[in-house]
């Protein structure tokens, strides 16, 4: 298995601080097999035609050190004293599939490892390209234990799909495929255990996301946002991050579309797709969490009291004073930097 650096650092496994305090309240396992991922998206540090050096070798932005499974649910079942201040904060596990041909067998054989051995709840990340039969397979990861199950379409339309991630980018995967998973998953596992993840900044408008988003929302999904950063190697290496205006006013409508019974025809778009507003003021549809800073912070599965347990600290950006998903709870002064940039570029 891989884990994020962020993990490996929780279960003790790597030196490390973390800025601000802002420990992994998930522990994030990515399979891996020797031949690697099968697809080649453009983004991603996993893409079967990445070329780069070791030390950039990185998946959204970060190392993936590799441990034996063995290894890490003993870490988890008897951690040594040193780290218990940190394991302590761990509330769910997340295992990723990738794309290849063995993965949906080995991922049943995984969850019921850890289900075994350990509480904490679980979360698979599928993979619906490597499914035979996606309705069976997420019956039995539900009759296994797993209680959340998250889809990454990561793309906001079909010809963005098609370009990054499908025969255009010499890649297996389907549009259609994808979404026709979160459909069946929302249907299996109930209204807000299925996520739909989306990429902010690949090249689609304000409006385009948000269109996706409402789309998840209509399925029963919950849509969790990452903020493209560039993996050297890949194709989209020289792309630019979104502004920071733009993922804050995606990360808006999407706190609205997962919370309110709110609409796409709510929302207001200039000429090139931008969202100029929300139907309503931002006060009268938050109340008090636009200044608590809610919107901001990271979104991901629950832990077993229905907080936000994946918080997937600095996995988008490094460590700083200005971030885009928030670990934890903005202070005062966050809030303001972050309402500065709403409207602004």
């Amino acid at each position: 298995m891989q884990t994020s650096l962020a993990g490996a650092m929780a279960l003790g496994l790597k030196p490390g601080s973390f800025y601000r305090e802002a420990y992994p309240g998930s522990l994030n396992l990515l399979m891996t097999y020797r031949d690697g991922c099968r697809a080649n998206c453009g983004y991603c540090g996993l893409a079967r035609e990445r070329v780069a050096p070791p030390e950039e070798d990185t998946f959204i932005r970060v190392k993936w050190p590799v441990y034996e499974l063995e290894h890490i649910i003993e870490r988890l079942k008897q951690p040594p004293p040193e780290i218990l201040r940190k394991i302590r904060h761990l509330r769910r596990i997340c295992l990723s599939m990738i794309t290849h041909p063995q993965a949906a067998a080995d991922a049943l054989d995984i969850v019921h490892k850890l289900r075994t051995d350990i509480s904490l709840p679980v979360s698979v990340l599928v993979s619906p390209t490597v499914l035979v039969d996606t309705d069976g397979f997420f019956r039995k990861l539900q009759a296994s234990g797993v209680d959340c199950v998250g889809i990454a379409v990561d793309a906001a339309t079909p010809e963005l799909f098609a370009a990054l991630r499908g025969p255009a980018a010499g890649g297996p995967h389907c549009w259609q495929l994808y979404w026709e998973a979160v459909a069946a998953a929302s249907h299996i596992f109930g209204r807000d255990r299925t996520s739909a993840h989306f990429i902010v900044g690949l090249g689609e408008s304000e409006q385009e996301m948000a269109t996706a988003i409402e789309r998840a929302r209509r399925y029963g999904a919950q849509a969790h946002l990452f903020s493209f950063c560039p993996e050297p190697g890949s194709r989209l290496a020289d792309h630019q991050p979104p502004s920071f205006g733009q993922y804050r006013r995606i990360q808006l409508a999407a706190y609205l579309f997962n919370r309110q019974p709110i609409t796409i025809n709510e929302l207001q778009f200039d000429c090139r797709g931008k969202i100029t507003g929300y139907g309503r003021s931002l006060e009268e549809w938050l109340g008090t969490d636009l200044d608590q800073g809610k919107p901001f912070m990271t979104s991901g599965c629950p832990d077993q009291k229905g907080c936000v347990a994946c918080n997937r600290p600095y996995g988008n950006e490094r460590p700083g004073p200005v971030l885009r998903n928030y670990p934890f709870e903005p202070t005062v002064t966050d809030i303001q930097i972050i309402k500065g940039q709403i409207w602004n570029e």
